[in-house]
């Protein structure tokens, strides 16, 4: 918490003028702060009086670990639908319920979500947390993690699953700051400890080069973020019989400090490969920026979308929501083709689990080879035209 020794404050008013969050004034020649702290420790550092200070907490043993019970998805609804990641959630989700032998749960927020409640439950959750309410039109951190924080606080589930998306990444550690609990961001693997039920998250590190296991076994609940096109989705049983809860929000609870004036989905939005089952994606290999346009052709006579690896991206031939990798997008499509795409770690671990991995290097010792179901050494320039050329052909 930060302190304010009233005694030595001389009220100058320099405090007020560098909080960027308005969480501190000056009343009476002395400073005040109010709940919009975040403990940046900026007015700190500025205070020549040296009468601020921040008192780090003690922090305190969680003592009701055993009431921490079932697995919670958090169901990621935008654009008038549920996102994708969700259902592979659930998938996973199912899994270590049914290890455990709890209850799954789904916590779904947004506005006119007709029928999505429903879906959810015959994606593997047994029951439904909805929110459906206007305020929740538009998302924000705040009103969003308020209403997760306080569901969560309610049902006390051992476990929380979030997508490792632009709003999973936004708002699930403001909620798990709220639950002073653990939070393990872009998993892309998750198992139960038997021994102690504890979740073991598993994620790259250090640049991909390690895969790392992390625990969380004195806090509950164990939250983690997923990478998106790493698990599998169950297969949807419309007979599946689950729970629909309308839950209540406290109306305090869908105030925000920040109001959306518009949403404008724009081009580069709509590039979306992670749900693409053909991707055709191209590296340092094409050389420049014109070789694109050969991979767009190919992409296009096989219906797939285009990817690019980190190399092709920093070079700015191609914008960033076609990046796969590490620092770009995890895909997991039926069939990826790799064309000039050596095989950096960073790349590979977001494409390693496609099905079928066709790659062409002119590299014979390529690393991507390792990972490849089928090679081809080969100057892409000379292959990729003769490979749209048979794909027409076959198609007649």
């Amino acid at each position: 918490m930060l302190r304010i020794d009233i005694e030595t404050c001389i009220g100058c008013g320099v405090c007020e003028e560098v909080c960027t969050f308005g969480a501190i004034e000056v009343v009476d020649s002395v400073a005040v702060v109010n709940e919009k702290c975040t403990l940046c420790g900026s007015c700190v550092d500025s205070c020549e009086a040296g009468a601020l200070s921040i008192e780090a907490k003690e922090k305190e043993l969680q003592t009701d670990i055993a009431e921490w019970s079932g697995i919670m998805v958090y169901a990621e609804f935008r654009h008038g639908k549920v996102a994708p990641v969700s259902y592979e959630l659930l998938g996973i989700g199912r899994r270590l319920a049914d290890q455990q032998k709890v209850p799954l749960t789904a916590v779904l927020l947004g506005s006119s979500m007709d029928g999505a409640a429903r879906e959810l439950v015959s994606y593997g959750a047994d029951t439904v947390f909805q929110v459906d309410d206007s305020a929740l039109e538009f998302f924000t951190d705040e009103i969003y993690g308020n209403i997760l924080e306080d569901i969560v606080r309610v049902q006390k589930p051992e476990v929380v699953l979030a997508g490792a998306t632009a709003i999973g990444r936004s708002f699930i550690p403001l909620v798990a700051t709220a639950l002073a609990t653990g939070l393990t961001a872009d998993c892309t693997q998750l198992a139960i400890r038997e021994e102690d039920g504890v979740l073991l998250q598993t994620r790259p590190a250090f640049g991909g080069n390690i895969m790392a296991t992390i625990e969380c076994p004195f806090t509950r609940p164990q939250m983690a973020t997923v990478r998106p096109r790493v698990m599998k989705a169950l297969m949807p049983d419309s007979d599946r019989k689950g729970e629909i809860i309308d839950f209540k929000p406290d109306p305090a609870r869908l105030q925000s400090r920040v109001k959306v004036l518009q949403s404008v989905l724009e081009e580069q939005d709509q590039v979306n490969i992670t749900e693409g089952d053909i991707i055709v994606a191209g590296g340092r290999g094409l050389d420049n920026e014109k070789g694109f346009e050969l991979i767009k052709q190919l992409a296009g006579t096989v219906g797939g979308a285009v990817g690019a690896s980190r190399a092709a991206v920093d070079s700015e031939w191609i914008a960033y929501p076609h990046q796969v990798g590490q620092t770009g997008k995890t895909v997991n499509p039926k069939l990826y083709i790799a064309c000039g795409i050596s095989g950096a770690i960073q790349h590979v671990v977001g494409m390693q689990s496609s099905e079928t991995i066709v790659a062409i290097n002119k590299d014979p010792d390529a690393p991507i080879f390792d990972v490849a179901t089928y090679g081809i050494v080969g100057d892409l320039y000379e292959v990729v035209p003769k490979l749209i050329d048979k794909i027409k052909e076959k198609r007649g």
